[in-house]
């Protein structure tokens, strides 16, 4: 960051952006869609969430409570990291098959391309 720029957004952006960003993982939406929303990068987006802000902040307050409220988050968290795990699966296994289609579409095209550029091996 240059020397004397400003920060984009305010405390209170970031906790009300984090909290719109939490209700639309638990719709399950990608991070990356998130983001988008928010109109910041993935990037932005984690580093606010792994940098708590300042004491006294009513955002702040979710992520030092104890007992059941913060058994519930880290619930909801698992729950929302468990979906974006199984589409990220899903996402893999659909893009290794379409690989492997396209391996074996230029494979069939290689043996069909040397049978034709030699005409005389025996087929």
């Amino acid at each position: 960051m240059p020397v004397g720029r400003k920060k984009r957004h305010s405390t209170e952006e970031i906790a009300t952006k984090l909290a719109h960003a939490n209700e639309l993982a638990t719709q399950g939406k990608l991070q990356s869609e998130i983001a988008r929303t928010l109109g910041i990068s993935i990037m932005t987006l984690h580093r606010w969430r792994k940098t708590p802000l300042r004491p006294g902040h009513p955002s702040l307050a979710t992520h030092e409570t104890s007992g059941p409220e913060r058994t519930r988050t880290a619930a909801s968290r698992i729950a929302e990291l468990q979906l974006e795990n199984s589409r990220l699966r899903r996402l893999v296994t659909d893009l290794l098959l379409e690989k492997i289609k396209l391996e074996e579409a230029a494979n069939s095209n290689e043996f069909s391309g040397e049978a034709r550029n030699n005409p005389d091996d025996p087929v």
